[in-house]
Formats: C-alpha cells, sequence, structure tokens
C-alpha cells in the first residue's frame, strides 16, 4: 500500500497529548481519529449501532483481538466518536484483585470514578448530578414554578425528579432516595453530607453511618443495587441530554486465570448483562467488552458458559477481509508490517505539524526509514508485527523523532541502532520474544543459559 505524506490540521494541545502519550508507550486519551489505521471498516457499523444507542435503543459488543491489536485503541476511538456525538464514557478494567467481573456493585464503582463527558474528566459524576437538578429546575420554572417560593418550587423539584426515576424506584428505591437526600444537603449548605450521598450514589463503600442514617438508607450499594444504580446513572444522562454511555470492560480475558468458581460467577454476570441489555433494561447504553481469542474461543473462557458463547458465536473461518462490523463479535486482525508502516508515517506527520524543524524531519525520517524502522522493531519481537505497535512508535518518538527534532546534525541512518531490552517490554511481548527467541539481550542479566 502507498501511503502519501500530508500535512495534518491538528490543534497544538492534541498534537501534544498524542506525542506526549506515545512517548510514554500508551494509547493516547485523545486525538484518536488522526492515528486510526485500518479502522474504516468499522466506521459505517458503528455510526449505525451509536445512532441506535442515541435514540433510546442499547448494544453489546464484544472486540476480539491478540496481544497488540489495537484493542484498547479502537475503545477509545470509539468513546472519542462518541464524545463528539455528545456521548458519555467510562472505562473499566477488568482485573482478579481491584475489579472482579462477578463483583457487579465494584464494575459499578469503577464506572462511577471513570466516567467523564466532552466537558467534564473524570470523575464526572457530581457534574452530571448537578447538571440534572439544574435541568430538574429549568423544566419546573418552565411549567410556571416561581423560585420564589423556595418550599414549593423544590418540592416540584423533587416530585419531577421522582417522577423521571419512576422505573428505577421500582428496582433501586434507594438510588432516588439519596438524591433527594442530596438535593437537600445542597439546598442547606452541608457540604459534607452532600459528599458522603454522592460517595454512595457512586458506589463507595464505608459511607458513614450518620450520613447514610440521616437520608433514611442502609447498608452499601450491592450486586442487585448496582443493576438499579446503573439504569438511574443512565437515565440521569438522557434527562441531561447526553446521548448515553459508551462503557467498556477491557481485558475480560482476566477471568481464565481466576478461580473456577469465580470464572463461573464473572461469566454468568456478563450473561446477565447481555440478557438484560437484550430485553431493554439499559436504554442509551452502548456496553463493549475486549478480549483475546483464547478467553472467546478456549475451555477456560466463555465457552465455559454455552449460553454465554451462543449469544456472541460468530463464525470467524472466512477470510477477515468479509468480517461482519454489524456482528455481536468483532474481530481486530492487528497489524502487519504495511499497517505498521502507515502508522509511523500518520506519526511522523503529527509530530512533524508542530515542530519547527518539520521540513526537516519530513526529509530525514521519510517513508522508507520509517519502513525500515517498523520491520526491525518486528525482528527484535520475533518477527510478529502484531506485538509491535506500542514498542514501535515508543521508539520512533522517543529516540529518533525528538532527537531529529533536537539536534540539527543527528542522523537516524548513521547515529541509532536499535536496541530492545527485556526490560522495556510487558509481560505479553516479552513472552512473545522468548518465543521466537530473537531477543538481543540488554545486559549480561538478560542472557538464558542451558545448564
Amino acid at each position: 500500500m502507498n501511503w502519501t505524506t500530508k500535512v495534518l490540521e491538528i490543534s497544538g494541545r492534541r498534537r501534544r497529548e498524542v506525542v506526549d502519550a506515545l512517548r510514554r508507550g500508551t494509547v493516547p486519551q485523545q486525538g484518536l481519529d488522526v492515528l486510526a489505521v485500518g479502522l474504516g471498516r468499522f466506521e459505517e457499523a458503528t455510526a449505525d449501532e451509536l445512532g441506535m444507542v442515541a435514540s433510546g435503543g442499547s448494544v453489546f459488543k464484544a472486540v476480539r483481538g491478540e496481544y497488540g491489536s489495537g484493542k484498547t485503541f479502537f475503545s477509545r476511538w470509539l468513546i472519542e466518536k462518541g464524545k463528539k456525538l455528545g456521548f458519555a464514557s467510562a472505562e473499566v478494567q477488568i482485573s482478579e484483585t481491584e475489579t472482579p467481573l462477578h463483583r457487579l456493585e465494584t464494575i459499578y464503582r469503577r464506572v462511577t470514578e471513570n466516567l467523564a463527558t466532552s466537558e467534564f474528566a473524570p470523575s464526572a459524576l457530581r457534574d452530571v448530578v448537578d447538571g440534572w437538578f439544574f435541568t430538574l429546575e429549568q423544566d419546573v420554572e418552565a411549567s410556571g414554578g416561581d423560585r420564589a417560593n423556595h418550599s414549593a418550587f423544590n418540592a416540584a423539584v423533587l416530585t419531577l425528579m421522582e417522577r423521571r426515576l419512576d422505573s428505577v424506584v421500582r428496582t433501586a428505591p434507594a438510588f432516588a432516595t439519596v438524591l433527594r437526600g442530596y438535593h437537600q444537603a445542597m439546598l442547606d449548605g452541608d457540604q459534607l453530607q452532600a459528599e458522603g450521598l454522592l460517595a454512595w450514589l457512586g458506589g463507595q463503600p464505608h459511607v458513614a453511618a450518620s450520613v447514610r442514617r440521616a437520608a433514611g438508607i442502609r447498608g452499601e450499594l450491592d450486586h442487585f443495587g448496582a443493576l438499579g444504580s446503573l439504569q438511574g446513572l443512565l437515565t440521569i444522562l438522557r434527562d441531561s441530554e447526553y446521548k448515553g454511555l459508551i462503557l467498556v470492560l477491557d481485558e475480560v480475558e482476566t477471568l481464565q486465570r481466576v478461580r473456577s468458581d469465580v470464572r463461573e460467577k464473572s461469566l454468568n454476570a456478563l450473561r446477565q448483562l447481555v440478557d438484560e441489555i437484550d430485553a431493554g433494561k439499559f436504554p442509551g447504553l452502548y456496553l463493549v467488552i475486549t478480549g483475546t481469542p483464547a478467553f472467546f474461543d478456549g475451555s477456560q473462557g466463555m465457552q465455559r458458559l454455552p449460553p454465554l458463547a451462543q449469544r456472541l458465536a460468530v463464525d470467524f473461518s472466512t477470510d477477515a477481509r468479509f468480517d461482519n462490523p454489524r456482528a455481536p463479535q468483532i474481530r481486530l486482525p492487528g497489524f502487519n508490517l504495511d499497517s505498521l508502516t502507515g502508522l509511523g508515517i500518520k506519526v511522523r506527520d503529527i509530530y512533524a505539524s508542530g515542530s519547527g524543524t518539520s521540513p526537516r524531519i519530513s526529509a530525514i525520517v521519510d517513508d522508507k526509514y520509517i519502513s525500515d524502522l517498523s520491520r526491525a522493531v518486528a525482528g527484535e519481537l520475533g518477527g510478529k508485527a502484531g506485538v509491535a505497535p506500542r514498542l514501535f512508535v515508543k521508539k520512533l518518538v522517543a529516540d529518533v523523532l525528538d532527537r531529529v527534532d533536537q539536534f540539527a546534525d543527528f542522523d537516524p541512518r548513521k547515529d541509532y541502532s536499535l536496541t530492545v531490552s527485556s526490560r522495556e517490554l510487558t509481560d505479553e511481548e516479552a513472552a512473545v520474544t522468548r518465543l521466537g527467541n530473537t531477543l538481543s539481550p540488554g545486559s549480561v542479566d538478560d542472557v538464558e543459559l542451558n545448564l
């Protein structure tokens, strides 16, 4: 494929955020549209699905791919598209100890902790709740409410609140109770009480008993209350003129490493979410899970729960070119040397777009050099380009582009020799290089001896 160089139109702030993230070897939070390689096939389907969610529907999507195929990138690309349309978002990384999937109250807490919108960074829960009450007040005023009559006006606001949460109250009555208490605490100027109730609303444990007692609630949010609270959060977002919530549950393949009883509970929790989305209980929710093929197809993953496996079953025996992007499960084929080069060219153009040495960068770090570097990095990782993107762009930015930008006499073809140490690799990357047995040792300590 012929990757052409072009001048990119990107703001200075977005450029810095993208370049800084790549320099650290992480996926940027924003600006992914200018980095996207090979995601065009999903554009139309995701646009249709986001439109359906915005109109009151719900979507469940499973994204499969090997390590390095771009699952996190795809998720954040989708989130960025959604935010431009008015969606809120939350990314939750599943882990055995901190965020086990079978404890939905913990999942809900992570959702509120990571809740973000185009206006507010995580956690946006308080901003969203306060904005919702402001909307309620405007609606009461528009219907003839008189702010001068404080008691009557506030009573009308609470009445409207309960009407909007009617469907939620039936399954999670404490949700409305806490919001009522929060509203009153804010009116009374009791910040301590308001913050305590907001913490309970966000699923935080160990809220003071005095705070709960004053609001008329008992205990903490549990597994079943979490589902009702998620419904309540979706209602608030929709009422606040957000289009919905994009929720990403990342790295669900960690379920394969937990005890069998925990794995069964986690798969059942996932099945419950899928069933309730299908039943229309979460209007405005776009739920994405990401995992490796081993999780979706292996005996220690989703196949242990046949009803769930059947729901998400997709035939991937055909050529990836003909995959259906509308299917409940989609696969990311990962990078090859050509697409890796294309990514490098995009990174180079983004970097050069805000540099005073742009012509020199484009001339020295030309397409041919980027192609050579991509082959070299892939070679260091056992010849597997699919696991190379993170390390490749990190080397390109930190070792090559930064030096060309700062040192007038630096020529990467003469002054730079690629080295990869095991200390630079993630566990997954290190596993692949051990299999390929091609990693150049970074020190004597990195050499494995067969004794």
